[in-house]
This record gives C-alpha cells, structure tokens and sequence, in this order.
C-alpha cells in the first residue's frame, strides 16, 4: 500500500519530487486498496508556512466548524483564489499523473463513457460548466479530542476520483492520534478499515468515492469513506487537495 519506490527528498520543484515517485506503483497500490501514501512532498518549512496561513482569513473563501455540522470536532478552512503556489503546484502537478488511472477506473465502472481530460485546466473548466466553480483545496485543524467523521468529498455532479491529503504537523512532537481512517465497503460483505500514520508532509492519496475490483462475475464496485481518528494530544494540521471544484 506504500508506494515509496526510491527514497523521494522534498528538495527541487514540487514537479521533481512527484518525478521521483513510483507512480507504476501508486496505481497498483490504488487498484489493489484504493489508497497509497508517499514520502514527504512537502518540506518542513512549507507545512510551517501552510500552518501559519490558517490565521489569515483574507486566504480563505469558507470556514467550517464541524461540530455545528455533525461532521466531527475540529474546523477546516476553504482557500480562496489565488492558491498558495506550494497548494497549486500539488493541484496542477498531480492531477495529470493520476488522470490514466482515472480514466482506466471510468472504463471499468462506466464502460469507458465518461474521460477526464489530461490536464487541470481543462477539468476545471468541465467543472464550471457544470456550475463548480469554488476551490476546493482546504487546511483543517484539530485539537485535542478532535476528530473527522467518514465522509466523501462530493461537491456536485463533476468529481475527479482521486484525492490527496499531507498532514503538516509533526507526529509525536506536536500531536499524538490522528491517524487517517479509509473504510471500504464491498457489496454483501463487512466493512474493513485501514487506519494510516503518515509524517510531516507525506501524502495519503485514495479514492475520492468509488474504486473498480474484480470478483467472480466482474467488475464490481467498491465505495470508499475516510476520516481521522481521535487526536489524543496536541494540535494537527493537515492540508486536503481535492481536484474538483464546488458549486
């Protein structure tokens, strides 16, 4: 489920560090699980930088707290346009690395009617047309005791099936807990969970809703939820890259 390939350092452009990935094994740990985590694309700098932002509310368009929402006990803020560059970059960079699994996974589940175009761009504006036009990339917080129920990222008829979250805060140093929580649902069966520890400024990329497997009479689909588990102590930073936008 890791797919660390080579040791990848969060030295050069955010475009060199995903060059260093192992993306062959990214979408064989996506196909088998629907979810792989990296080595750290972010430097510690930048996630202290990220960090820093979430006081300036001139940054964001939105701020939720979940625990109005029933959603869980913390609060994540929505960026505004412009992203940060670092945010972007991830945006821009990712997207067209993933879109042939993305597209493979449409051929599987929709019969190849559906294709995501090779560039972010081009997504967004597939989006727009389809009245999703508010950026999706988000910062949340969690302090002790906070939590994030299961849920899926749906913000209207135009999603990306993939997306990624890097946890900005240090492990151990500044929170304990708050580990990444990826439940599966397969048809007739229990649910199974993975729960996820990842490092400042490694990435947990998964599947955004569903997810193609093969049984004895096909293709089936296989729904997927995530969330984060208790914080026991501290404070937990984490920024959330979604592809698609929202109405």
């Amino acid at each position: 489920m890791s797919a660390l390939g080579r040791r990848v350092s969060p030295a050069g452009s955010v475009e060199d560090r995903l060059g260093r990935l192992d993306w062959e094994a990214i979408g064989r740990s996506l196909d088998e699980w629907g979810w792989c985590t990296t080595p750290p694309l972010l430097t510690p700098a930048e996630c202290g930088g990220l960090i820093a932002l979430y006081g300036d509310d001139r940054r964001f368009r939105s701020r939720i707290d979940m625990e109005r929402y029933r959603f869980g006990l913390g609060e994540y803020k929505y960026f505004a346009e412009p992203l940060p560059p670092v945010v972007a970059a991830l945006r821009e960079r990712v997207y067209p690395r993933l879109v042939p699994i993305a597209n493979r996974w449409a051929a599987a589940l929709d019969g190849g009617g559906r294709r995501y175009p090779n560039d972010l761009d081009r997504f967004l504006a597939v989006c727009a047309e389809h009245g999703q036009k508010r950026p999706t990339p988000l910062l949340l917080r969690y302090g002790l005791g906070g939590y994030n129920c299961l849920h899926q990222d749906l913000y209207g008829e135009v999603a990306f099936p993939f997306q990624l979250t890097c946890v900005l805060s240090r492990r151990g140093a500044d929170y304990t807990g708050g580990e990444s929580v990826l439940v599966e649902q397969r048809p007739r069966a229990q649910s199974r969970a993975d729960a996820v520890v990842l490092e400042q400024g490694e990435a947990l990329i998964f599947a955004t809703r569903h997810r193609p497997a093969r049984g004895a009479r096909g293709t089936y689909r296989v729904t997927l939820r995530h969330g984060v588990s208790r914080v026991r102590s501290g404070r937990r930073f984490s920024l959330g890259v979604i592809f698609h936008n929202a109405e």
